[in-house]
């Protein structure tokens, strides 16, 4: 049987929850490490479960700190987080720069589309867009200005994670063990 809390792991949940405590500190809206930490761990862990666990355990926590409650909101996030996750374990399969932008990438515009759609739900039912294929529009195109934020964050916080943890894993190789 395979040892779960190995020097990996806790190398990997570290990184997680610097990341984490990063939300706390973003430059601009929807700048942060939320997909990223979803593609890092799906990518890395070794237990499936644990892969999705940790880091849906490091939104849970960071968004009752923030104050994030909203059901229909943080359900279309947590949507997005477990789907980000599955595109991580596409990455976890062949580590490269290119699946990771590729992933990083995949992964906002899911973000986008899914949030932005239960946006257009909740605030279509209180009268700010009409609940048309136009008041839909409407919605994606208010939007863009966060989509540009959330691939820039996904992107520069992915190449952190990944690039941290593949420089320590050749700098000390008991990561991979």
């Amino acid at each position: 049987m395979k040892k779960v809390f190995t020097n990996s792991f806790f190398t990997i949940t570290a990184l997680i929850a610097v990341a984490a405590i990063a939300r706390f500190f973003t430059p601009a809206p929807n700048f942060t490490p939320i997909a990223a930490i979803a593609l890092f761990g799906a990518a890395y862990f070794s237990r499936k479960s644990i892969a999705f666990l940790i880091p849906l355990a490091a939104l849970a926590i960071t968004n009752i700190w923030l104050g994030a409650f909203d059901l229909l909101t943080m359900a279309a996030v947590y949507i997005s987080f477990i789907l980000a996750g599955v595109i991580g374990l596409w990455i976890g399969k062949k580590v490269s720069v290119t699946r990771v932008i590729g992933g990083a990438l995949a992964s906002s515009v899911v973000f986008f589309l899914i949030t932005n759609f239960a946006a257009w739900i909740w605030l279509g039912g209180i009268g700010l867009y009409p609940m048309t294929m136009e008041g839909l529009m409407m919605c994606y195109t208010a939007g863009l200005p966060f989509f540009r934020n959330e691939i820039l964050g996904t992107l520069v916080y992915s190449g952190v994670l990944f690039g941290t943890y593949e420089f320590a894993k050749h700098r000390f190789p008991a990561l991979t063990r």
